[in-house]
């Protein structure tokens, strides 16, 4: 069923994602399950984005299903959220990108399991970052970036960060990250997805 609803993002079929994860909820199938498979199909769309196979108006229409997916598996989600905040994160897309989709899952299953998250939107410049990490005093910053052209930011926000004199632990995600990008970068861990991204946010404060 989860294939179901990829073939249906891939194929900008709005109102098939949107039936077909009711039926998945419906069929108690896990709602995080569900946001994996919309991750799947939005790295399918974002490399044929990078190919010239896709253009910024699929884009879009993808990041819109995906807004109402969320809304629909939110609710199921926030029955285990946690009431009393663990920890402060700064979260953004960084400068140059403009894709929300990953940044906005993370920042929500970041939300639900207990942490403040100030979210700084997308094509945020490092300055941005630093600024927002001595209002917050965060101790955790969460680096997104959907294409190859995020790497070099990512780099930059890290180096501003440290040359900042921060103490924060730094971690990168979304599209195309790899461990081979964390360490072009100089972060101190990558996520695969959302819960990776949570798990490393509860390790790095001891929970």
């Amino acid at each position: 069923m989860s294939k179901k609803i990829i073939d249906a993002i891939i194929e900008m079929r709005e109102e098939d994602a949107l039936k077909t994860t009711r039926e998945l909820l419906n069929s108690g199938t896990p709602p995080l399950e569900i946001l994996n498979a919309c991750r799947e199909a939005m790295d399918v769309i974002g490399k044929r984005f990078e190919c010239g196979e896709s253009y910024i108006p699929e884009l879009i229409l993808a990041g819109e299903m995906l807004n109402q997916i969320t809304d629909i598996v939110k609710p199921h989600l926030e029955k285990d959220a946690k009431a009393e905040k663990l920890g402060k994160v700064v979260m953004g897309t960084v400068e140059g990108d403009i894709h929300d989709i990953a940044k906005d899952i993370v920042v929500f299953m970041l939300d639900i399991n207990g942490f403040e998250v100030t979210d700084l939107g997308v094509d945020a410049p490092p300055a941005k970052f630093v600024e927002a990490v001595k209002k917050t005093g965060a101790k955790i910053v969460g680096l997104s970036g959907f294409l190859t052209l995020a790497y070099d930011p990512m780099k930059e926000t890290v180096a501003a960060l440290r040359n900042a004199g921060l103490d924060v632990k730094i971690m990168i995600g979304g599209g195309q990250i790899d461990e081979q990008i964390r360490e072009y970068t100089q972060a101190d861990a990558y996520g695969k997805d959302a819960m990776a991204a949570v798990n490393l946010a509860k390790q790095w404060i001891g929970v």
